[in-house]
Parts: structure tokens; C-alpha cells; sequence
């Protein structure tokens, strides 16, 4: 049996060059799935992701799946794109490890937590205040620069991570420190500064942007201080769930979420077409 994609629209092509087509996987020519393959509109043309890879229940097991996802390869590759990239749900192991199978590596994870409305109380000695400029100034230049190399240390170039840093912080920071809806938070320990905090929203969701704990103070709980802090401005303003990203790799990271009750609700896995 020959397992092929066959296209259910003309190519999609926007007037940011982004390219799009939607198809259904067939075997012998009777459907049984469907596949939508697009180029990044953020990353540029020569980065695809397939944003749905569906098989129906009947013809699952019996690798439908994986011929679709290298068929979807192969038009990546003739649209000239050098990555392609999929998400998986966090409640789907078998999907994960057919990514994985495929040569596919993970390169962050999406968490979130429902909240009860409860404001923790922050330990003895440790206090939240507003971050003032001068200290803006100094967070946000060594932010974009640590972000792009998370992203170059995870398959992206030097430039695109540059560009990617600096528009994904201009986006979500228009007005610096007085954007509205953002909140950025220095802790203190014992009046000694230990850790930021840049809290903001997504999807009536409170997300956590970015969280860190200064190296000189790391090891001592600063950063589960961080997050119950995260998790009480959160509640007082209103949000029930809070969410966050973490980058493959980042065990410390990842253990504090997990301990505190995060939930993976999507993986992030990107592949190099050679």
C-alpha cells in the first residue's frame, strides 16, 4: 500500500511570504488522514511547521502517521526550508516518541497551573518591589541577549535568534516598563536584590515571561520564591491558571515547575532538513 498527500487547496501564499497548504494523506488514494504544512510568518520562509497531522482511528498503528510527516518533509524541503517544527500535545506520549522516532528534538515545553485564588505568602525576609528604569535598562539588554542564545543553543541562527529576541520583547514590552497589563518585579532578600520577575497575560492565561535569580543568589530558594510570587500577583488580579515556558534542558527549571504542580500541556520539537 502507498501512503501519499494529496492537496485540498492551491498554495496559500501571503503577503508576508509566508506559505501555507493543507492536505489529506491517502493510501492507495482513499483518505485516511489530513496534514497542514505552513512557513513561519516570525522566522522567515526557509522555517516550516506542521500545524495538524491527522490520521483517523481506523488506520492508526500502522504507520500512517510517519510516512505523512516525512511526505510533509519533502514538500518542506522543495519550498527551500532548512527546519520544520511540530507541536504535540502534552497528553499525547505516542505522538511524542513517533516525533522522536523521526529524529525530531525537543526544544521547549509549554506549562500551566490552575490557581485557587490563594496569594502565597512570600518566606521571612523576602520582599517584591517594581523594577525601576535604571534597572530596566540593564534587565532588558541582558534578557534579549540571553533569550536569542537559548534559541541559537536549540537550532535557530545567530541573526534569525537576534531578530526573534528583539521583536518578540518589543512586542510584548511596546512601552518598556509601563506597558499595560505587564508587571516587572525585583525580589528582595534580606533588602538585597536576589531575582526578577516579568509577569504579563495570553489567552486570559498569566503567563510567565521571564524568571530568574541572580547568580551570586542561586541555590537558596530564590526562584520558588520567584514563582509563589508569580503565582500571587497572578490571583490578585483576577487569572485562574498561569503559564509558563521552559526550554528543553533546563532541569532546575523544569523540577521547580513540576514540583509546584505545572502540567505539560504542549512540546515544542524542531528537526534540520539536511
Amino acid at each position: 500500500m502507498t501512503t501519499t498527500l494529496r492537496p485540498t487547496e492551491p498554495l496559500q501564499l501571503a503577503d508576508d511570504g509566508t506559505r501555507s497548504r493543507r492536505y489529506q494523506v491517502c493510501v492507495n488514494s482513499r483518505p485516511v488522514g489530513a496534514v497542514h504544512l505552513a512557513t513561519s510568518p516570525e522566522l522567515g520562509p526557509a522555517f516550516a511547521k506542521i500545524h495538524a497531522l491527522r490520521i483517523e482511528e481506523a488506520d492508526r498503528g500502522r504507520g500512517r502517521g510517519t510516512v505523512a510527516a516525512l511526505a510533509a518533509e519533502e514538500v518542506a524541503r522543495g519550498w527551500g526550508c532548512r527546519q520544520i517544527e511540530v507541536t504535540v500535545p502534552g497528553d499525547a506520549p505516542r505522538a511524542l516518541g513517533l516525533t522522536r522516532a523521526l529524529g525530531y528534538v525537543l526544544r521547549n515545553r509549554a506549562m500551566e497551573k490552575d490557581l485557587d485564588g490563594t496569594v502565597p505568602a512570600l518566606p521571612p525576609g523576602s520582599a517584591e518591589r517594581p523594577m525601576n528604569r535604571a534597572e530596566y535598562e540593564v534587565w532588558d539588554r541582558t534578557g534579549r541577549q540571553e533569550y536569542a542564545e537559548d534559541w541559537v543553543k536549540r537550532g535557530l541562527p545567530e541573526s534569525e535568534a537576534r531578530t526573534k529576541a528583539d521583536r518578540d520583547f518589543g512586542r510584548a514590552l511596546p512601552q518598556g516598563p509601563d506597558t499595560d497589563g505587564a508587571r516587572l518585579t525585583v525580589l528582595e532578600h534580606e533588602g538585597v536584590p536576589v531575582g526578577e520577575l516579568w509577569l504579563g497575560h495570553r489567552d486570559e492565561r498569566a503567563f510567565v515571561y521571564d524568571v530568574a535569580v541572580r547568580e551570586a543568589h542561586r541555590g537558596h530558594g530564590h526562584g520558588r520564591t520567584l514563582m509563589l510570587l508569580a503565582e500571587g500577583q497572578a490571583a490578585a488580579a483576577g487569572f485562574r491558571r498561569l503559564a509558563l515556558n521552559v526550554f528543553a534542558g533546563n532541569l532546575p527549571a523544569e523540577r521547580l515547575y513540576e514540583s509546584l504542580g505545572y502540567a505539560v500541556t504542549e512540546a515544542h520539537l524542531y528537526k534540520d532538513l539536511l
